[in-house]
């Protein structure tokens, strides 16, 4: 078993958790320029005390998972601006030790808190490429080249001491297969969430079924889902999911707008106004088998605090 399973023991005595919202989408509201390959991994160079405070915010509004600001930190985007593999690597780790001092913080002001986590985030090869591709899944390397790929960041994430992975934002069901190698290689908890060509598969057009199959092998996997996808996706797609594995369930998906990859903006939504909101959602997709239910992005803090006043998060008796 994993060296440590903190997230899996939650899950197994009954707690369920609020998830953080979108990190880019706040550091935006602190004044962050985020039209840049690195998006919010940009912010680990220049102002990393603004991503320690928008942790602490989700962290006040009921949050109880951090997902780092490592999504787009990888040594190859990095080294577009001439950093090195050491200096590279150095933010990764920066990227935890910022949200673990938020999580302190929250601690010194409320003894007694709820168990708080932190996830490393591990964004797909698409979100280095900065064109979308994470909602398409049109690339192509092999196995070998994706894990070379996502190890030292992994590494980092893991040495930074990280409570588990977020292999997150997936559009690749050969990626998955590649990250899975390397949750056993690492021996590290970890959730999966991809994104969705529609609610029976995966954006690179894999059938939910054959992602289920291939992660129910691997129990360092603690739980499974979707994430970055519009609201009106997540009831049918959790339901083909609840069909097709016993894992706990993960669901984080934007606000409800739809993201343009090529003039890089955000609009409506097809369908959006009819299914409401994150926290109008969270009893059905409770229902549905979502124990960890967050949002992704264009969600906010004030998202967060409905979502936990609605998903009444507990601790184990």
């Amino acid at each position: 078993m994993p060296r440590n399973t903190t997230l899996s023991t939650l899950l197994d005595a009954g707690t369920d958790l609020v998830l953080d919202g979108a990190l880019a989408t706040e550091l935006e509201v602190h004044g962050c320029d985020l039209d840049d390959p690195l998006w919010s991994a940009k912010v680990l160079l220049e102002q990393p005390h603004l991503i320690k405070q928008v942790h602490r915010d989700y962290f006040d509004a009921g949050a109880s998972v951090a997902i780092t600001a490592s999504y787009q930190a990888t040594p190859a985007g990095f080294a577009r601006r001439g950093l090195s593999v050491e200096e590279s690597l150095e933010l990764v780790s920066r990227s935890v030790r910022l949200a673990d001092e938020a999580r302190q913080e929250y601690y010194a002001a409320h003894p007694g808190a709820r168990s708080l986590l932190v996830a490393g985030s591990v964004g797909p090869y698409g979100a280095y490429l900065a064109d979308g591709s994470e909602y398409r899944g049109d690339y192509t390397l092999s196995s070998a080249e994706f894990r070379d790929f996502h190890r030292p960041r992994i590494a980092a994430l893991v040495d930074a001491g990280v409570d588990f992975l977020a292999c997150e934002t997936l559009p690749s069901f050969a990626e998955a297969e590649a990250l899975l190698a390397l949750v056993t290689e690492f021996d590290v908890e970890s959730w999966f969430t991809f994104t969705l060509r529609d609610s029976a598969r995966i954006s690179d057009g894999t059938p939910l079924t054959d992602v289920a199959a291939l992660l129910r092998t691997e129990p360092r996997v603690a739980a499974v889902g979707l994430n970055c996808v519009p609201l009106e996706l997540v009831t049918p797609a959790l339901g083909t999911l609840r069909n097709l594995t016993d894992a706990p369930l993960v669901a984080y998906p934007n606000s409800g707008e739809t993201y343009d990859a090529v003039t890089k903006t955000w609009g409506a939504s097809e369908g959006a106004g009819h299914v409401g909101t994150l926290a109008g959602n969270a009893a059905d997709w409770r229902t549905l088998g979502a124990r960890l239910v967050g949002g992704c992005c264009r969600t906010n803090p004030r998202d967060i605090e409905a979502l936990a006043t609605n998903m009444t998060p507990h601790e184990p008796s």
